[in-house]
């Protein structure tokens, strides 16, 4: 891809929409200063597939292989010279690289509008998530409760066929069931089960949740989609009020979604001496 060219920016444009509508993950690499091509772009795909070129197949290779480390770091931007990364290509260790993480926006699919899920959708919404509350009682979800309208309300008159319409093909997609009893939970798991999702949890005691996994589990669906349900949802920081346990819930997808491990980072410190 021949770089400054009106064409070409239209060209990766497509590529980023592509790579957004997939559900997949990129790194987009530009070079910022120190060369001449200041302003050249590497799109890699983290398969490693690449679109693009800097004009130089040794830097593109170098690129393409740092790209695939800064995917797995999680960070969202980073700059680093060439020669930090690739010191074997003296021609351009001067020159610095710009790495930005491309992703599709977080989504978050609440079921239950109760105290736990509505606060659970203020936060999330806070945190930068498109969030989709469902409930099947309709004056839990008015307007006048949830202005925001990056919450998008949807009254189900099934659990089953709101959520798996909530849910799409499951990419960047967060669910947490947090309804008010076993039915509930287990329509919307159902309709969960049968795609792959990169995080679900579910709300309630240890008793709760196992009978509802159990029954998914006699209903003959997937044992390890099961097995992956985060049940019960939260991570344990003595949440008592709903606005805690909302917070426990929206720390862990936070956690799965970022790769962090949900340890203090003073007991992390402590340990690293």
């Amino acid at each position: 891809m021949p770089n400054n060219n009106p064409a070409n920016s239209q060209a990766l444009t497509r590529q980023l929409k592509d790579i957004l509508d997939r559900g997949s993950v990129a790194a987009l690499a530009t070079i910022i200063e120190g060369a001449d091509c200041v302003g050249s772009k590497l799109l890699v795909e983290q398969s490693g597939d690449t679109f693009g070129s800097f004009g130089d197949p040794s830097l593109d290779d170098a690129v393409r292989d740092y790209a695939r480390r800064f995917l797995e770091s999680r960070d969202v931007t980073n700059t680093f010279s060439v020669g930090s990364f690739a010191p074997e290509l003296s021609q351009w260790r001067d020159a610095r690289v710009m790495f930005e993480r491309v992703e599709p926006e977080p989504r978050l699919v609440i079921c239950g509008a109760g105290h736990v899920g509505a606060s659970l959708a203020r936060f999330a919404s806070l945190s930068g998530y498109r969030v989709t509350l469902i409930d099947d009682r309709a004056e839990f979800l008015s307007r006048k409760l949830f202005p925001d309208e990056n919450i998008h309300l949807v009254v189900a008159e099934s659990w089953r066929d709101s959520v798996r319409a909530a849910i799409g093909n499951g990419h960047s997609v967060a669910v947490a069931v947090v309804t008010r009893g076993h039915n509930e939970d287990e329509a919307c798991l159902q309709a969960i089960m049968s795609i792959d999702i990169p995080y679900v949890g579910l709300i309630g005691s240890k008793r709760r949740t196992r009978i509802v996994l159990e029954r998914l589990q006699h209903a003959g669906f997937d044992e390890k989609r099961i097995a992956n349900v985060h049940a019960p949802i939260g991570l344990d920081i003595g949440a008592v009020t709903p606005e805690e346990v909302a917070l426990a819930i929206l720390a862990e997808i936070i956690a799965d979604r970022r790769g962090g491990t949900g340890v203090p980072l003073s007991a992390m410190r402590r340990a690293k001496g």
